[in-house]
């Protein structure tokens, strides 16, 4: 069941103030992709396949700094248990030729434009990454004293603790809700290695301020955000904010709109 973490950085207010930065300005020290694809029903075998088979080539190419291949909820909603049709993979790389020839070559995502019938692919700058995820940094930032202006992607990921899942998942479906119906809110999607312990929230929104309000204002995010805290959900978590470079295609049959 893929859920909403939240955003539940305890410094997040110090986080998300003057220290962003205006994307046109910034260097791309960095391009995260994600792309989600859905498989057709009878096509379903090949997507579990390829998530053991695809691991190889990923792990032999070198240029791919970091990398997830990742399940999602059905329909790729955050709040919704797997339905095995909606597959994601996340790679990151020094630069957007790196990611183009793998993109445009690689047997995996052959892979994925073969078996799959729609897709939806966006790159991602990153602007601030506090956390791991594997015991690893996996995006990389720069530090500048600017502001960023325009739409804002947020990855908000958390490997939650065995004896803490059930608590976990009677209290996350509201905050889940209460994103969804936020001002500014434009797309989330739930992903994870693993359905039920291994789960990350990746989200659109029109601005820093529509996503801080909801961080700050939700009464039903702040109040899931506090028993994370004190109930000790998560075993490791990560919280990263990204300017928008590109994107195309279409999830659920919705084109969106990132410009």
């Amino acid at each position: 069941m893929y859920r909403h973490f939240g955003f539940n950085d305890e410094n997040l207010n110090d986080k998300l103030s003057l220290n962003s930065l205006v994307l046109a300005h910034q260097p791309l020290i960095m391009i995260v992709a994600l792309t989600i694809t859905k498989f057709r029903s009878f096509t379903i075998p090949f997507a579990f396949i390829g998530m053991a088979i695809l691991r190889i080539p990923l792990w032999l190419n070198k240029k791919c700094r970091f990398w997830k291949l990742m399940g999602s909820g059905k329909d790729a909603q955050v709040d919704l248990p797997p339905d095995f049709k909606h597959w994601a993979i996340l790679t990151t790389w020094d630069n957007r030729e790196a990611y183009n020839n793998f993109n445009s070559n690689s047997f995996v995502m052959k892979w994925f434009n073969f078996f799959g019938y729609e897709s939806f692919t966006i790159l991602l700058n990153p602007l601030s990454s506090h956390g791991l995820w594997s015991d690893k940094e996996p995006f990389k930032t720069q530090k500048l004293d600017t502001v960023h202006i325009g739409k804002i992607a947020v990855i908000t990921r958390a490997a939650i603790r065995l004896n803490k899942l059930k608590e976990f998942r009677s209290n996350v479906k509201r905050a889940a809700d209460a994103m969804r119906n936020a001002p500014g809110f434009i797309l989330s999607a739930g992903v994870g290695e693993n359905p039920f312990f291994d789960q990350a929230t990746f989200s659109i929104w029109e601005d820093t301020e529509s996503m801080k309000a909801y961080a700050y204002r939700s009464h039903d995010h702040s109040d899931v955000i506090k028993l994370t805290r004190e109930r000790k959900w998560y075993k490791e978590e990560l919280f990263a904010r990204f300017g928008i470079i590109d994107s195309w295609g279409s999830l659920n049959g919705v084109e969106i709109n990132t410009k």
